[in-house]
């Protein structure tokens, strides 16, 4: 049996709302097809943006969006995606599949899909192929009140400042994003955000590219040559697929531990990681935003293979719950996420076909998760027993608690086990429970998953395996399962 032992009246810091952000880049279907389909599009839409797209992810309470990458980021131009629409020069988009983009979605249009969204914007600048210049022009297009910057958005449609939280200064400047070393990267850094400035209310949040994964090398240089000069610091992270790339619906249970055993490595790579950030800033200043992570399968049979198609299973939202599970652990350190991507593309909330619409079973995750947002992490401590062995190996369960103002407390557990039920017993220490709300994430199979005809093989229901004890809940976790309790104070 597995035990949990939580304390209800102890803050181990706030879990940030953006720990649950994503990200849109200008790759396949994402952007064209699935968030933007024009005005003329006969598929319901507001100012040429899908509102079946924008009501689902508004339930999901989005906190923040990524955008316009990615690798697209360091060779995308801002001002090509202004003005008329019918006036915007093309571009070929030359790291996904060499297909021509037309600039049809740009500033305005993301920023009017954040306002849909009622989300943070979360704007990566171009480092890559970009200039000093062109940066500081588009911050001062989108956030100052007054100046040329500000007359030309004026002249374009807009004419009050938006408000921009999140700056990214380059992606990936490590690979796609100039093949830098950190210590170049890290003096251009200091160039490029002494031209990043805030103007009128509007307060950025700069944010450095970081490493990929167990880079220390890269943290700890950019730290020290440019840790004064900024407030948080990128990480990727992909977990892969099976010991091979394979489809996500493909795959045994070998498979299965495989990739949960790659997930779960997220929390060694953060450790690793916060390490050499504690040496170098014990006060915690800066923080870490894992701005891409998620799983990454082979691409559908005929889908282009750069455009990053996958279907999304049961496996997809147990390696998406013991990842949020990690960084709400982490929530000290760890300020924000953006899983890849929001639609159509590798881990996706959402997939599309024509003016047809489905929900992912991660999209069905995040859901599950949203009371998690802005509340205080409990200290969870989880005894189970493990599961597979060496790189197949990881623990039957994982878990999160977290506690709301009026003092409700939020618990989801997640049974990683692919065969089998795990019993779990949970000591809720500092909260007498009378009564709780439960619901379950569940798959019949390894491969369960959503298709346009069967929208809701795998959805959140009700669940009646959960049960008060004198000391806390007792719950029965069904294989391959969420399990989401709410327990009001």
């Amino acid at each position: 049996m597995t035990r949990i032992s939580i304390s209800t009246d102890v803050d181990a810091g706030t879990i940030s709302r953006h720990i649950y952000g994503h990200f849109a880049e200008h790759l396949g279907r994402c952007i064209y097809d699935g968030l933007f389909v024009g005005q003329s599009s006969p598929i319901p839409n507001t100012r040429g943006i899908r509102n079946d797209v924008v009501e689902a992810l508004k339930h999901i309470h989005i906190p923040n969006l990524r955008w316009p990458g990615g690798c697209f980021a360091d060779e995308y131009h801002w001002m090509d995606g202004i003005g008329p629409p019918d006036k915007r020069p093309t571009m070929l988009n030359t790291y996904w599949g060499r297909v021509v983009e037309d600039n049809a979605f740009g500033t305005h249009e993301f920023m009017d899909l954040c306002e849909q969204l009622g989300t943070d914007a979360y704007i990566c600048g171009n480092v890559g192929s970009g200039t000093v210049r062109e940066m500081q022009q588009w911050v001062e297009y989108l956030t100052a009140e007054a100046g040329p910057m500000a007359d030309l958005r004026a002249k374009n449609g807009h004419s009050k400042p938006w408000r921009v939280p999140f700056w990214g200064v380059g992606n990936e400047n490590w690979a796609c994003g100039g093949d830098m070393r950190p210590e170049y990267y890290a003096d251009l850094y200091r160039h490029y955000i002494s031209y990043v400035r805030n103007f009128g209310d509007n307060h950025l949040c700069r944010i450095a590219c970081g490493p990929y994964g167990d880079d220390l090398h890269w943290t700890e240089t950019l730290i020290r040559q440019a840790g004064k000069k900024f407030h948080a610091m990128g990480m990727h992270f992909y977990c892969g697929s099976g010991r091979q790339k394979q489809l996500a619906v493909d795959g045994n249970e070998d498979d299965w531990y495989f990739l949960l055993h790659n997930a779960k490595r997220m929390d060694d790579l953060l450790k690793a990681q916060i390490a050499v950030m504690d040496q170098h800033d014990s006060i915690g200043r800066i923080t870490m935003i894992v701005d891409e992570w998620g799983t990454w399968h082979e691409v559908e049979a005929d889908t282009h293979p750069k455009f990053l198609y996958q279907q999304n299973t049961i496996r997809d939202a147990i390696a998406a719950s013991v990842t949020l599970d990690i960084f709400n652990h982490h929530c000290r350190r760890v300020s924000g996420a953006n899983i890849a991507q929001t639609v159509n593309v590798l881990q996706a909330m959402v997939l599309t076909e024509g003016d047809r619409m489905l929900l992912t079973p991660t999209y069905h995750v995040f859901e599950m998760y949203v009371p998690h947002h802005d509340a205080i992490c409990l200290p969870c401590h989880v005894t189970t027993n493990t599961l597979g062995e060496g790189d197949t190996e990881v623990p039957a369960i994982s878990a999160s608690a977290s506690r709301a103002e009026n003092g409700s407390v939020y618990v989801t557990i997640t049974n990683l086990n692919a065969s089998n039920t795990e019993s779990v017993s949970i000591a809720l220490h500092g909260l007498d429970a009378s009564s709780l709300q439960a619901r379950v994430l569940s798959g019949d199979a390894l491969n369960s998953h959503n298709t346009f005809d069967q929208p809701n093989t795998v959805r959140p229901v009700a669940f009646d395996g959960a049960v008060l004890t004198r000391n806390g809940l007792d719950v029965e976790m069904p294989p391959r399962s969420v399990v989401a309790i709410a327990v009001p104070a």
